[in-house]
């Protein structure tokens, strides 16, 4: 692959709806390597979550490891792998390493696992509780996405067959409560093939797209405070796949999803040269 033709694709292609912002590329990663003792960018979450938040706050099976079978670099892309032995295990990376970004282009090229209850993600959290804890500093779901069943009929309010799913959370607006903001659109072809999920995010509005395509935007209001727009300081990125969970799992999980492999091409990074950076 051509690094520099997928830099510039990624940061200045057409943007449908987003807005005609031209944005420069600041941060890249082509998943050459990555190691947990000198990765320079990404930290390896290891454990269930416990002592603090087991399951990770939303009843997740998976333990999240560091081992190379779940988690390598392979032919220039990540690959994030579940396994069921006798429990699950699968792998999550953070950016932390890196000072966090305020505003911007992230996009995130990516093919996405098979199977009923696993639950892929490319999400950000903000660098430092400055509004509080979850859900008062805000959180950005670029993708989310759970594992298709083609053979099963779906019929659990909130679970979308093939849908990939861009969210905000806030004090205000969030899945605890039953009031988060999202959209989804139908993508039967996100296990099969690698797509490009994308934010642009100003400091008035969150357009969510896929191969460059509008699907979804958040628009903060005048009367808003920071519990329903908290997205005005430095976030980073996460890339996990979870298994189960009181959405993942909302259907159960298959076991003959496993392994089930998430890949990443690349993330790109950019800012607008007329907008904010980090």
């Amino acid at each position: 692959k051509s690094i520099l033709l997928i830099s510039l694709a990624a940061c200045s292609a057409p943007l449908s709806g987003a807005g005609t912002d031209t944005y420069h590329l600041v941060w890249s990663e082509e998943f050459n390597e990555i190691n947990s003792a000198d990765s320079p960018a990404w930290t390896i979450v290891e454990g269930n979550g416990c002592p603090s938040a087991c399951g990770f706050g939303n009843n997740e099976r998976q333990t999240y490891t560091s081992e190379h079978k779940n988690l390598r670099t392979e032919g220039g892309a990540l690959i994030i792998e579940a396994h069921k032995n006798e429990t699950y295990t699968s792998a999550k990376i953070t950016s932390q390493k890196l000072p966090g970004w305020t505003y911007g282009k992230i996009s995130v090229r990516a093919k996405l696992p098979k199977g009923v209850g696993t639950w892929p993600a490319i999400w950000m959290l903000p660098d430092d509780s400055k509004h509080g804890s979850w859900p008062k500093s805000g959180e950005i779901d670029i993708m989310e996405y759970l594992g298709d069943a083609p053979t099963v009929v779906m019929e659990h309010v909130g679970f979308n067959e093939g849908h990939v799913h861009g969210t905000v959370h806030t004090e205000a607006y969030n899945h605890k409560i039953g009031t988060q903001k999202g959209g989804d659109i139908f993508l039967p072809s996100a296990t099969n093939t690698f797509h490009t999920y994308t934010i642009t995010w100003t400091d008035q509005t969150i357009f969510w797209l896929i191969d460059g395509q509008q699907y979804f935007r958040f628009d903060k209001q005048a009367s808003d405070t920071t519990a329903e727009w908290p997205f005005d300081n430095p976030f980073h990125l996460i890339l996990n796949l979870a298994i189960g969970g009181d959405w993942g799992g909302i259907e159960g999980v298959d076991e003959k999803a496993f392994p089930a492999r998430f890949e990443i091409d690349w993330v790109k990074v950019c800012c607008a040269y007329s907008g904010h950076s980090r």
